[in-house]
């Protein structure tokens, strides 16, 4: 689990312009939530949390303008706290002098962000929820299937990276081979990638590690992906009685959030790769309202009626 994060990791890649206290870039988030000191203007600290990301926009740039020099450095020297992680701007707007004297005191580095106040707290939170969020790790392959993510679990051996060739060959996408990352990203919501070191990568016995990427090109992989469906894959064995009507429903629980599973029993001349194309397929189906497991036993109870009125 990853608990925090710098401020160089939040503006690496961005737009963000850095007004003050580069060299202070090391400083890490702890937290997932934002602040927007509005209260703190005025004066009452009582529940100021120091901790969080600091994002002034409009209204905050405005209201400061109309303090005197000397109520500002006194305000923006108490915003700036040892454990506050950094200051941002939104709309390019121009920081305060007395903002950027004091976070050149207290160590903090202030930013600047062209986009709109909401837009900047979204993209920051987004950015902090998916760092922070506690992580657990699953041995399976993911892959993109019609905009669906499953993830293939099952026994060393049994065929997971084999069947994800085939769907990547039949143009769907691979998200995380061997180990898939997993985070909760809202309540309903989890999501998995590939550990940095396996991204794009791929590994078939008897020829060894492959980058997909290369191979099928940039459309062929994703970064990341939501987890909708694990399909556990099992070798058949006489004795077992598997799922034949699929009323029956299975559900693993990850980090709180519901994921339906199925059980795929893997005997010879199967098409894997053709079971889990229609595995997501029937349950994007289900999704949308639309059961073929509760149509037939509807239709077999009005049958049983009509034998019934038959016989009477």
């Amino acid at each position: 689990m990853a608990n925090s994060v710098t401020v160089q990791e939040l503006i690496k890649g961005s737009s963000y312009k850095v007004l003050a206290g580069e060299e202070f870039l090391n400083k890490k988030i702890t937290t997932t939530e934002i602040s927007r000191p509005g209260v703190e203007l005025t004066g009452y600290f009582n529940f100021y949390p120091a901790d969080r990301v600091q994002l002034l926009g409009k209204t905050e740039i405005s209201f400061i303008a109309r303090m005197t020099a000397e109520e500002r450095m006194v305000i923006m020297r108490r915003l700036s706290q040892k454990e506050t992680p950094c200051f941002i701007i939104s709309r390019k707007m121009e920081a305060p002098v007395e903002l950027v004297k004091a976070c050149q005191e207290a160590g903090i580095p202030l930013l600047q962000a062209q986009s709109k106040t909401t837009r900047v707290s979204s993209k920051v939170t987004n950015f902090l929820e998916s760092h922070l969020a506690e992580r657990v790790s699953m041995h399976g392959v993911l892959v993109d299937v019609f905009g669906m993510g499953v993830m293939i679990i099952g026994d060393s051996g049994v065929g997971k990276s084999e069947t994800a060739l085939e769907l990547i060959q039949k143009g769907h996408r691979l998200v995380a081979d061997d180990r898939v990352d997993m985070y909760q990203y809202d309540e309903e919501t989890l999501m998995g990638e590939a550990p940095g070191i396996l991204r794009h990568l791929i590994e078939i016995r008897g020829i060894g590690i492959m980058d997909v990427m290369t191979l099928f090109g940039a459309g062929a992989v994703k970064q990341s992906n939501e987890v909708n469906l694990i399909v556990n894959l099992e070798l058949w064995t006489q004795e077992k009685k598997y799922e034949r009507l699929g009323s029956t429903e299975e559900v693993v629980n990850i980090l709180d959030v519901t994921v339906p599973k199925i059980t795929i029993p893997v005997k010879t001349g199967r098409n894997l790769a053709i079971i889990v194309e229609i595995a997501a397929m029937n349950f994007r189906a289900k999704s949308m309202g639309y059961n073929a497991a509760e149509t037939f036993e509807r239709n077999l109870d009005l049958l049983i009626k009509e034998n019934s009125m038959k016989e009477d």
